[in-house]
Protein backbone atom coordinates (compact mmCIF):
# COMPACT_ATOMS: atom_id res chain seq x y z
CA UNK A 1 0.00 0.00 0.00
CA UNK A 2 1.56 3.27 -1.31
CA UNK A 3 1.64 6.19 1.32
CA UNK A 4 0.73 9.29 -0.53
CA UNK A 5 3.24 12.07 -0.21
CA UNK A 6 0.94 14.60 1.00
CA UNK A 7 -0.01 12.29 3.99
CA UNK A 8 3.71 12.25 4.53
CA UNK A 9 3.95 15.66 4.62
CA UNK A 10 0.41 16.63 6.51
CA UNK A 11 2.02 13.82 9.27
CA UNK A 12 5.75 15.66 9.18
CA UNK A 13 3.63 19.07 10.32
CA UNK A 14 1.73 17.84 12.66
CA UNK A 15 4.47 16.40 14.25
CA UNK A 16 6.67 19.35 14.02
CA UNK A 17 3.99 21.71 15.29
CA UNK A 18 3.38 19.25 18.06
CA UNK A 19 7.21 19.47 19.00
CA UNK A 20 7.13 23.06 18.71
CA UNK A 21 4.32 23.55 20.91
CA UNK A 22 5.85 21.03 23.31
CA UNK A 23 8.96 23.40 22.95
CA UNK A 24 6.89 26.26 24.21
CA UNK A 25 4.69 25.01 26.76
CA UNK A 26 7.96 22.72 28.78
CA UNK A 27 9.07 25.76 30.32
CA UNK A 28 5.81 26.62 31.52
CA UNK A 29 5.47 22.71 32.58
CA UNK A 30 8.73 22.87 34.38
CA UNK A 31 8.01 25.98 36.06
CA UNK A 32 4.86 24.93 37.53
CA UNK A 33 6.50 21.96 38.96
CA UNK A 34 9.17 23.76 40.39
CA UNK A 35 6.48 26.13 41.94
CA UNK A 36 4.85 23.33 43.63
CA UNK A 37 7.82 21.83 44.87
CA UNK A 38 9.39 24.94 46.81
CA UNK A 39 6.63 26.63 48.50
CA UNK A 40 6.46 25.89 51.67
CA UNK A 41 3.17 23.96 52.28
CA UNK A 42 1.79 21.30 54.07
CA UNK A 43 0.10 19.53 51.13
CA UNK A 44 3.49 19.53 49.01
CA UNK A 45 4.25 16.07 50.33
CA UNK A 46 8.08 15.83 50.32
CA UNK A 47 9.21 19.17 49.68
CA UNK A 48 7.72 20.26 53.04
CA UNK A 49 9.00 17.15 55.08
CA UNK A 50 12.13 18.33 53.87
CA UNK A 51 11.70 21.95 54.53
CA UNK A 52 10.89 20.96 58.42
CA UNK A 53 13.05 17.96 59.19
CA UNK A 54 16.36 18.76 56.32
CA UNK A 55 17.32 15.56 55.61
CA UNK A 56 20.84 16.40 54.34
CA UNK A 57 23.58 14.93 56.70
CA UNK A 58 25.42 18.26 58.45
CA UNK A 59 28.83 17.71 60.29
CA UNK A 60 30.47 20.40 62.17
CA UNK A 61 34.03 20.49 61.95
CA UNK A 62 36.20 21.94 64.55
CA UNK A 63 40.07 22.58 64.35
CA UNK A 64 41.78 23.98 67.80
CA UNK A 65 44.38 26.75 67.74
CA UNK A 66 46.89 24.94 70.26
CA UNK A 67 49.23 27.58 71.93
CA UNK A 68 52.47 26.18 72.05
CA UNK A 69 54.84 28.89 73.40
CA UNK A 70 52.55 30.31 76.36
CA UNK A 71 54.75 31.61 78.54
CA UNK A 72 56.86 33.48 75.97
CA UNK A 73 53.54 35.40 75.10
CA UNK A 74 53.45 36.41 78.74
CA UNK A 75 56.75 38.14 78.09
CA UNK A 76 55.63 39.86 75.21
CA UNK A 77 57.06 37.43 72.21
CA UNK A 78 55.23 36.55 69.17
CA UNK A 79 52.67 34.02 69.92
CA UNK A 80 53.12 30.38 68.30
CA UNK A 81 50.16 28.04 67.41
CA UNK A 82 49.50 24.75 66.13
CA UNK A 83 46.10 23.72 64.44
CA UNK A 84 44.52 20.71 66.28
CA UNK A 85 41.26 19.03 64.39
CA UNK A 86 39.45 18.21 63.13
CA UNK A 87 37.00 16.85 65.58
CA UNK A 88 33.35 16.28 63.62
CA UNK A 89 30.31 16.60 65.42
CA UNK A 90 26.91 15.31 63.66
CA UNK A 91 24.42 18.16 63.09
CA UNK A 92 20.58 17.73 63.60
CA UNK A 93 18.57 20.30 63.15
CA UNK A 94 14.82 20.12 63.44
CA UNK A 95 11.89 23.04 63.23
CA UNK A 96 9.54 23.26 65.57
CA UNK A 97 6.60 25.47 67.13
CA UNK A 98 5.72 25.77 63.32
CA UNK A 99 2.69 28.43 62.90
CA UNK A 100 1.37 29.16 58.91
CA UNK A 101 -0.41 33.08 59.28
CA UNK A 102 -2.84 34.69 56.69
CA UNK A 103 -0.33 36.66 55.24
CA UNK A 104 1.09 34.07 53.68
CA UNK A 105 3.78 33.81 56.34
CA UNK A 106 4.77 30.86 58.28
CA UNK A 107 6.75 30.96 62.19
CA UNK A 108 9.51 28.26 63.81
CA UNK A 109 12.01 27.61 65.50
CA UNK A 110 15.09 25.60 64.29
CA UNK A 111 16.17 23.76 67.15
CA UNK A 112 20.12 21.95 66.93
CA UNK A 113 22.08 19.05 68.74
CA UNK A 114 25.15 18.07 68.20
CA UNK A 115 27.02 14.42 68.76
CA UNK A 116 30.66 13.60 68.30
CA UNK A 117 31.46 11.62 65.33
CA UNK A 118 34.94 9.65 67.03
CA UNK A 119 35.58 8.01 63.21
CA UNK A 120 35.11 11.32 61.54
CA UNK A 121 37.52 12.87 64.30
CA UNK A 122 41.34 13.25 64.77
CA UNK A 123 41.18 12.25 68.45
CA UNK A 124 38.82 11.99 71.24
CA UNK A 125 36.96 14.61 72.78
CA UNK A 126 38.95 14.17 76.14
CA UNK A 127 42.20 15.74 74.56
CA UNK A 128 43.18 18.16 76.19
CA UNK A 129 44.77 21.62 74.54
CA UNK A 130 45.94 24.64 75.80
CA UNK A 131 44.33 27.57 74.97
CA UNK A 132 43.88 31.00 76.11
CA UNK A 133 41.73 31.22 79.28
CA UNK A 134 38.99 33.33 77.64
CA UNK A 135 36.93 34.02 80.55
CA UNK A 136 40.32 35.86 82.16
CA UNK A 137 41.72 37.45 79.86
CA UNK A 138 37.99 38.22 78.24
CA UNK A 139 37.14 39.85 81.51
CA UNK A 140 40.32 41.47 82.10
CA UNK A 141 39.09 43.77 78.98
CA UNK A 142 35.86 44.49 80.26
CA UNK A 143 36.89 45.57 83.66
CA UNK A 144 39.90 47.47 82.30
CA UNK A 145 38.30 50.90 82.37
CA UNK A 146 37.22 50.24 86.11
CA UNK A 147 38.54 52.49 89.06
CA UNK A 148 42.02 50.44 90.00
CA UNK A 149 40.49 49.29 93.18
CA UNK A 150 38.36 46.92 91.52
CA UNK A 151 40.83 46.03 89.05
CA UNK A 152 42.81 44.97 92.09
CA UNK A 153 39.93 43.00 93.63
CA UNK A 154 39.70 41.28 90.21
CA UNK A 155 43.07 40.72 90.30
CA UNK A 156 43.28 38.96 93.40
CA UNK A 157 40.16 37.16 92.70
CA UNK A 158 42.19 35.25 89.53
CA UNK A 159 45.09 34.47 92.13
CA UNK A 160 42.84 32.91 94.66
CA UNK A 161 41.05 30.71 92.18
CA UNK A 162 44.44 29.86 90.30
CA UNK A 163 43.42 31.87 87.29
CA UNK A 164 46.13 31.61 84.31
CA UNK A 165 45.98 33.60 81.19
CA UNK A 166 46.01 30.44 79.49
CA UNK A 167 44.46 27.14 80.51
CA UNK A 168 44.65 23.09 79.54
CA UNK A 169 41.35 21.54 79.16
CA UNK A 170 39.74 18.91 77.19
CA UNK A 171 37.98 19.41 73.86
CA UNK A 172 34.38 18.35 75.62
CA UNK A 173 35.01 21.28 78.35
CA UNK A 174 35.86 23.86 75.88
CA UNK A 175 33.14 23.21 73.80
CA UNK A 176 30.57 22.61 75.79
CA UNK A 177 31.51 24.32 79.27
CA UNK A 178 33.06 23.53 82.47
CA UNK A 179 32.41 24.46 86.50
CA UNK A 180 34.38 27.86 86.68
CA UNK A 181 34.24 29.16 90.12
CA UNK A 182 35.33 32.60 88.62
CA UNK A 183 31.81 32.42 87.10
CA UNK A 184 29.81 33.06 90.28
CA UNK A 185 32.90 35.78 91.80
CA UNK A 186 32.02 37.79 88.48
CA UNK A 187 27.75 37.88 89.42
CA UNK A 188 28.19 38.70 92.95
CA UNK A 189 31.10 41.48 93.03
CA UNK A 190 30.82 42.82 89.23
CA UNK A 191 26.68 41.83 88.52
CA UNK A 192 25.84 42.03 84.91
CA UNK A 193 29.81 42.08 83.59
CA UNK A 194 28.86 38.47 82.20
CA UNK A 195 25.57 37.30 80.62
CA UNK A 196 25.62 33.92 82.07
CA UNK A 197 25.55 31.68 85.29
CA UNK A 198 26.77 28.23 85.31
CA UNK A 199 29.29 26.26 82.62
CA UNK A 200 31.39 28.52 80.54
CA UNK A 201 31.84 26.90 77.09
CA UNK A 202 32.34 28.36 73.58
CA UNK A 203 29.40 26.07 72.07
CA UNK A 204 27.50 25.59 75.57
CA UNK A 205 24.68 27.90 73.94
CA UNK A 206 24.39 26.20 70.67
CA UNK A 207 23.70 22.67 71.47
CA UNK A 208 20.01 21.48 72.44
CA UNK A 209 18.80 25.15 71.58
CA UNK A 210 17.52 27.76 68.63
CA UNK A 211 18.31 29.86 66.56
CA UNK A 212 15.66 32.12 67.66
CA UNK A 213 11.86 32.87 66.03
CA UNK A 214 12.09 33.06 62.25
CA UNK A 215 8.99 34.38 60.53
CA UNK A 216 9.77 33.44 56.61
CA UNK A 217 7.40 33.72 53.32
CA UNK A 218 6.04 30.80 51.96
CA UNK A 219 5.67 31.61 48.69
CA UNK A 220 2.07 30.48 48.40
CA UNK A 221 1.24 34.64 47.15
CA UNK A 222 4.64 35.03 45.17
CA UNK A 223 6.93 32.57 44.60
CA UNK A 224 10.11 35.22 44.29
CA UNK A 225 9.15 35.62 47.96
CA UNK A 226 9.57 32.08 49.19
CA UNK A 227 11.77 31.50 52.16
CA UNK A 228 12.56 35.11 52.37
CA UNK A 229 12.77 36.71 56.06
CA UNK A 230 10.04 38.94 57.16
CA UNK A 231 11.43 38.84 60.82
CA UNK A 232 13.78 37.57 63.28
CA UNK A 233 11.95 37.32 67.02
CA UNK A 234 9.81 39.92 65.83
CA UNK A 235 12.04 42.57 64.72
CA UNK A 236 13.02 43.42 61.12
CA UNK A 237 16.25 44.82 61.92
CA UNK A 238 18.29 44.23 64.69
CA UNK A 239 20.23 46.93 67.16
CA UNK A 240 23.79 45.91 67.34
CA UNK A 241 25.44 47.87 64.43
CA UNK A 242 25.99 51.60 64.01
CA UNK A 243 23.89 52.04 60.26
CA UNK A 244 20.69 51.30 59.24
CA UNK A 245 21.64 49.14 56.53
CA UNK A 246 24.09 46.63 58.95
CA UNK A 247 21.09 46.23 61.44
CA UNK A 248 18.62 45.21 58.30
CA UNK A 249 17.74 41.41 58.36
CA UNK A 250 17.43 40.71 54.72
CA UNK A 251 17.35 37.23 52.35
CA UNK A 252 16.48 33.34 53.44
CA UNK A 253 17.78 31.74 56.85
CA UNK A 254 20.56 30.40 55.03
CA UNK A 255 18.95 26.54 54.43
CA UNK A 256 16.73 27.48 51.09
CA UNK A 257 16.39 30.65 48.58
CA UNK A 258 13.93 31.61 45.99
CA UNK A 259 13.59 29.74 42.58
CA UNK A 260 14.92 30.84 39.44
CA UNK A 261 18.04 32.05 39.64
CA UNK A 262 20.42 33.57 37.58
CA UNK A 263 24.17 34.52 37.64
CA UNK A 264 23.27 38.04 38.37
CA UNK A 265 21.52 37.10 42.03
CA UNK A 266 23.37 36.99 45.22
CA UNK A 267 22.74 34.47 48.12
CA UNK A 268 21.35 36.22 51.22
CA UNK A 269 20.78 35.09 54.07
CA UNK A 270 20.30 36.13 58.12
CA UNK A 271 22.90 34.79 60.48
CA UNK A 272 22.19 34.74 63.64
CA UNK A 273 25.40 33.59 64.87
CA UNK A 274 26.90 36.39 63.10
CA UNK A 275 24.39 38.59 64.11
CA UNK A 276 24.14 40.32 60.58
CA UNK A 277 23.18 39.47 56.90
CA UNK A 278 25.39 37.82 55.37
CA UNK A 279 25.58 37.71 51.12
CA UNK A 280 27.47 35.30 48.81
CA UNK A 281 28.65 35.90 45.37
CA UNK A 282 28.03 33.89 41.78
CA UNK A 283 31.50 32.80 40.89
CA UNK A 284 30.96 29.92 38.27
CA UNK A 285 28.27 27.66 36.84
CA UNK A 286 28.55 23.77 36.91
CA UNK A 287 27.65 20.11 38.05
CA UNK A 288 27.06 18.94 41.42
CA UNK A 289 25.90 15.16 41.41
CA UNK A 290 25.29 15.48 37.89
CA UNK A 291 22.75 18.48 38.24
CA UNK A 292 23.72 21.79 36.66
CA UNK A 293 24.37 24.43 39.68
CA UNK A 294 25.46 27.79 40.66
CA UNK A 295 28.67 28.22 43.06
CA UNK A 296 28.92 30.90 45.08
CA UNK A 297 31.37 32.55 47.51
CA UNK A 298 32.20 35.12 50.47
CA UNK A 299 33.27 37.93 48.38
CA UNK A 300 36.62 39.94 50.08
CA UNK A 301 34.37 42.53 50.93
CA UNK A 302 32.27 40.44 54.03
CA UNK A 303 34.47 40.96 56.52
CA UNK A 304 36.17 44.03 55.12
CA UNK A 305 36.57 46.91 57.70
CA UNK A 306 35.30 50.85 56.64
CA UNK A 307 38.03 52.12 55.35
CA UNK A 308 38.79 49.72 52.31
CA UNK A 309 35.20 48.82 51.97
CA UNK A 310 32.77 52.30 53.15
CA UNK A 311 29.36 50.07 53.31
CA UNK A 312 30.80 48.52 56.04
CA UNK A 313 31.30 51.48 58.63
CA UNK A 314 28.42 50.33 60.45
CA UNK A 315 30.04 47.33 61.60
CA UNK A 316 32.86 49.57 63.09
CA UNK A 317 34.84 49.89 65.19
CA UNK A 318 36.98 47.92 63.16
CA UNK A 319 40.70 46.74 63.46
CA UNK A 320 42.60 45.16 60.35
CA UNK A 321 40.48 44.21 57.42
CA UNK A 322 39.00 41.03 57.22
CA UNK A 323 37.48 40.59 61.02
CA UNK A 324 34.09 41.12 62.25
CA UNK A 325 34.01 42.59 65.75
CA UNK A 326 30.85 41.16 67.36
CA UNK A 327 31.70 42.28 70.80
CA UNK A 328 28.28 44.30 70.51
CA UNK A 329 26.16 41.18 70.22
CA UNK A 330 28.57 38.81 72.62
CA UNK A 331 27.77 40.57 75.67
CA UNK A 332 31.08 42.95 74.78
CA UNK A 333 33.81 40.16 74.90
CA UNK A 334 36.39 40.90 72.11
CA UNK A 335 35.74 38.10 70.15
CA UNK A 336 36.32 38.93 66.46
CA UNK A 337 35.24 36.64 63.73
CA UNK A 338 37.17 36.18 60.29
CA UNK A 339 37.68 33.24 57.59
CA UNK A 340 39.87 30.08 59.04
CA UNK A 341 43.40 31.29 59.28
CA UNK A 342 42.30 34.85 58.46
CA UNK A 343 41.86 34.23 54.76
CA UNK A 344 41.59 37.52 52.59
CA UNK A 345 42.54 39.35 55.90
CA UNK A 346 45.20 42.15 56.08
CA UNK A 347 48.35 40.11 55.72
CA UNK A 348 49.45 41.79 59.53
CA UNK A 349 46.48 39.43 60.86
CA UNK A 350 48.13 36.11 60.18
CA UNK A 351 51.94 37.39 60.30
CA UNK A 352 51.68 38.09 63.87
CA UNK A 353 50.99 34.65 64.75
CA UNK A 354 53.58 31.68 63.55
CA UNK A 355 51.72 28.38 62.78
CA UNK A 356 49.02 30.29 60.55
CA UNK A 357 48.34 29.20 56.72
CA UNK A 358 46.23 30.91 54.63
CA UNK A 359 44.54 29.21 51.09
CA UNK A 360 41.80 29.35 49.27
CA UNK A 361 41.71 25.62 49.12
CA UNK A 362 41.20 24.76 52.59
CA UNK A 363 39.88 28.15 54.04
CA UNK A 364 37.36 29.19 51.66
CA UNK A 365 33.68 28.67 52.11
CA UNK A 366 31.24 28.21 49.35
CA UNK A 367 27.63 26.60 48.33
CA UNK A 368 26.46 25.10 45.04
CA UNK A 369 23.06 25.38 44.33
CA UNK A 370 20.28 24.36 41.92
CA UNK A 371 19.31 27.92 40.30
CA UNK A 372 15.97 25.97 39.15
CA UNK A 373 14.82 25.85 42.76
CA UNK A 374 17.05 27.54 44.54
CA UNK A 375 18.17 24.61 46.66
CA UNK A 376 21.53 23.74 47.54
CA UNK A 377 23.24 20.53 46.65
CA UNK A 378 26.44 20.99 48.72
CA UNK A 379 27.57 23.07 51.33
CA UNK A 380 30.72 23.99 52.93
CA UNK A 381 30.56 27.40 55.66
CA UNK A 382 33.67 28.08 56.82
CA UNK A 383 34.48 30.51 60.22
CA UNK A 384 36.90 31.35 62.72
CA UNK A 385 36.54 32.65 66.04
CA UNK A 386 39.31 35.13 67.31
CA UNK A 387 39.87 37.31 70.71
CA UNK A 388 41.52 40.33 71.20
CA UNK A 389 43.93 40.13 73.94
CA UNK A 390 46.93 42.32 75.92
CA UNK A 391 48.20 43.25 78.96
CA UNK A 392 45.91 45.28 81.32
CA UNK A 393 47.31 48.02 83.36
CA UNK A 394 46.28 46.48 87.30
CA UNK A 395 45.74 42.81 86.17
CA UNK A 396 49.50 40.98 86.75
CA UNK A 397 48.06 38.05 85.24
CA UNK A 398 47.82 39.28 81.50
CA UNK A 399 51.93 40.11 81.98
CA UNK A 400 53.32 41.77 78.78
CA UNK A 401 50.84 40.29 76.42
CA UNK A 402 50.92 42.04 73.24
CA UNK A 403 48.00 43.45 71.24
CA UNK A 404 47.05 40.82 69.56
CA UNK A 405 44.14 38.99 67.83
CA UNK A 406 44.62 35.42 69.35
CA UNK A 407 42.78 32.56 67.15
CA UNK A 408 40.46 30.42 69.28
CA UNK A 409 39.44 28.37 66.82
CA UNK A 410 37.93 27.48 63.37
CA UNK A 411 34.63 25.18 62.26
CA UNK A 412 33.44 24.25 58.93
CA UNK A 413 29.37 23.35 58.54
CA UNK A 414 29.21 20.82 55.75
CA UNK A 415 26.85 19.05 53.96
CA UNK A 416 25.54 17.87 50.37
CA UNK A 417 22.76 15.75 49.04
CA UNK A 418 22.78 12.55 48.55
CA UNK A 419 20.36 8.97 49.28
CA UNK A 420 16.78 9.47 48.64
CA UNK A 421 16.22 12.94 48.36
CA UNK A 422 19.06 13.50 45.48
CA UNK A 423 17.17 10.13 44.09
CA UNK A 424 13.51 12.38 43.87
CA UNK A 425 15.22 15.81 43.57
CA UNK A 426 17.01 14.33 40.36
CA UNK A 427 14.13 12.70 38.89
CA UNK A 428 11.38 15.12 38.96
CA UNK A 429 13.41 18.59 38.76
CA UNK A 430 16.41 16.93 36.10
CA UNK A 431 15.65 13.91 34.59
CA UNK A 432 11.40 14.25 33.98
CA UNK A 433 12.55 18.10 32.16
CA UNK A 434 15.52 16.67 29.89
CA UNK A 435 12.82 13.98 28.82
CA UNK A 436 11.00 16.62 27.72
CA UNK A 437 13.33 18.52 26.33
CA UNK A 438 14.51 15.67 24.15
CA UNK A 439 10.81 14.68 23.04
CA UNK A 440 10.06 18.11 21.82
CA UNK A 441 13.54 18.07 19.67
CA UNK A 442 12.62 14.41 18.67
CA UNK A 443 9.24 15.33 17.32
CA UNK A 444 10.20 18.43 15.27
CA UNK A 445 13.17 16.28 14.01
CA UNK A 446 10.52 13.33 12.72
CA UNK A 447 8.52 16.29 11.71
CA UNK A 448 10.88 18.07 9.46
CA UNK A 449 12.43 15.01 8.05
CA UNK A 450 8.25 13.27 7.11
CA UNK A 451 7.82 16.80 5.92
CA UNK A 452 11.19 16.51 3.33
CA UNK A 453 10.27 13.29 2.30
CA UNK A 454 6.85 14.03 1.32
CA UNK A 455 8.20 17.32 -0.33
CA UNK A 456 10.54 15.26 -2.03
CA UNK A 457 8.30 12.29 -3.11
CA UNK A 458 5.48 14.94 -3.81
CA UNK A 459 8.11 16.40 -6.55
CA UNK A 460 8.73 12.79 -7.88
CA UNK A 461 5.53 12.48 -8.56
CA UNK A 462 4.87 15.64 -10.44
CA UNK A 463 8.07 15.50 -12.37
CA UNK A 464 6.89 11.75 -13.26
CA UNK A 465 3.06 13.08 -14.45
CA UNK A 466 5.14 15.91 -16.07
CA UNK A 467 7.12 13.52 -18.14
CA UNK A 468 4.68 11.42 -18.83
CA UNK A 469 2.27 14.59 -20.23
CA UNK A 470 5.39 15.44 -22.22
CA UNK A 471 5.42 12.22 -23.96
CA UNK A 472 1.78 12.26 -24.85
CA UNK A 473 2.31 15.18 -25.95
CA UNK A 474 5.11 14.29 -28.68
CA UNK A 475 2.46 11.46 -30.10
Amino acid sequence: MKVRPVVLAVAGVLLAVSGTVLLLVTPAIVDRQVVAKVRIDPDSGLSYTMWRDVPVPFYMSVYFFEVKNPQEILHGEKPVVGQRGPYVYREYRQKSNITFHNNYTVSFREYRRYHFCRKRSAGNESDELILPNMLALGAALMVEDLPYTLKLIFSTALKTFNETPFIKKSVKEIMWGYDDPLVDFLNRIFPGIIPFKGKFGLFVEMNNSDTGLFTVHTGTDNITKVHLVDNWNGVKEVNYWHSEQCNMINGTTGEMWPPFMTPSDTLTFYSPDSCRTLELVFQESGWTFDIPSYRYVAPKTMFANGTVYPPNKGFCPCRQSGVLNVSTCRHNSQVFISHPHFYNADPELWEAIDGLHPNERDHALFIDIHPLTGIPLNVSVKLQLNLFVKAVKGITETGKIQPVLLPLLWFEESGYISGPPLHTFYQFLVLVPSIFQCLQYILIAVGCLLLLVGAVLQIMTLKRQFNHLLLLSTL
